[in-house]
């Protein structure tokens, strides 16, 4: 289906992704403005049932997800014992004793064996569905109106970060009111045969509102303009949650222990020694993963950049950046070192760009 459209494909986790179809800019800015097709099945699926699958998953993981309703969902993460994140995840809850775990392609294998190791001793099993699944995402403000003529599910009585099972063009899915772009949409699971009829009907549900297929290219400037952190780039074994801002996704007051918590808990009383945070680029030049933050044109080393990218909404180069504790109060003059030219920077609280509600 995508090398009908014209994709241009490229390698990723192992997969071989749709990185554009035409224009990434046109694709980027049909999702901020009418909706956006993209296929994430490259994402891993792991399963988490049985009586005591929530205890298990409040152990392994950052978050209380046994306190989760059915129906709903939780952003959380997986850290190792030293507290560093090992993925970023969203947990659903499909039953009283059903979860459904969606892991980075790229730690799927890692989050599936430490699912398993975590869960030991616990009444749960853990299996990896990932080859049971197909996902694909309708973002946009114009998505809850296409996907609604293809769906017996009611998107209206659905919260954002919530889901049910449903007919979408008729073949059975999960539906959640979940994304990676800042924009209201839907993730679409399905069984893998039902992939492609239920891209074909919502493709051709959305061509009078303007949607198009959006690639990799387009889905990284919007979560980059969103300020939604991307593993192995803002988030790794290297740091916690709280320096990633994120802080929040750590329950200490949930019951039990939960793998990293001392850690954790240390990291939160001492503080963190580098802090994440948005730049707007005063310049047409691009910072880059790993290019370095100056305290000024011609000044020290305070940090490096994670992401940036031109950003077609706002019309200028925007990055995320580890920078010293204490630099993002500073409102002293920053720059990136853009192959040895000081860029002139400046502060930007994330994210960079908020949804009309």
């Amino acid at each position: 289906m995508h090398q009908r459209l014209g994709a241009t494909m490229t390698s990723f986790a192992g997969w071989q992704m749709p990185l554009r179809y035409t224009s990434e800019t046109a694709e980027h800015l049909a999702v901020r403005r009418a909706a956006g097709l993209f296929d994430l099945s490259h994402m891993g699926e792991i399963t988490v049932t049985g009586p005591s699958a929530g205890a298990a998953l409040d152990y392994a993981l950052t978050g209380q997800l046994s306190a989760v309703a059915p129906g709903r969902a939780r952003y959380t993460m997986m850290c190792a014992e030293d507290g560093g994140v090992l993925d970023d995840l969203v947990v659903y809850r499909q039953g009283e004793q059903e979860f459904l775990v969606v892991a980075n392609a790229a730690n799927t294998a890692t989050v599936v064996g430490q699912l398993r190791d975590r869960a030991a001793g616990y009444d749960a099993s853990v299996g990896d569905a990932t080859a049971d699944y197909a996902l694909i995402a309708i973002q946009g403000p114009a998505a809850a109106g296409i996907l609604a003529a293809l769906t017996d599910a009611d998107l209206g009585a659905m919260k954002y970060y919530a889901g049910v099972f449903g007919d979408v063009a008729g073949r059975r899915s999960w539906v959640a009111r979940t994304g990676y772009t800042g924009e209201d949409g839907f993730e679409v699971f399905c069984r893998p045969g039902d992939a492609e009829p239920v891209w074909s009907a919502l493709s051709a549900g959305g061509v009078a509102a303007g949607l198009l297929p959006a690639g990799l290219a387009a889905r990284d400037t919007l979560r980059l303009e969103a300020g939604m952190p991307l593993y192995g780039n803002e988030l790794g074994p290297d740091v916690t949650p709280f320096e990633a801002g994120l802080g929040r996704v750590v329950k200490f007051d949930k019951p039990g222990d939960f793998v990293g918590r001392p850690a954790l808990a240390a990291r939160a009383a001492e503080g963190s020694a580098k802090q994440l945070a948005g730049l707007t680029i005063a310049s047409r030049r691009v910072p880059r993963h790993g290019y370095p933050v100056l305290a000024e044109a011609g000044g020290g080393r305070i940090g490096a950049v994670t992401s940036g990218a031109p950003s077609p909404t706002l019309g200028v180069p925007i990055a995320m950046a580890y920078l010293d504790a204490g630099t993002a109060e500073d409102s002293g003059a920053l720059a990136v070192d853009v192959r040895g030219e000081a860029v002139p920077a400046r502060l930007t609280d994330l994210p960079f760009y908020r949804r009309r509600s």
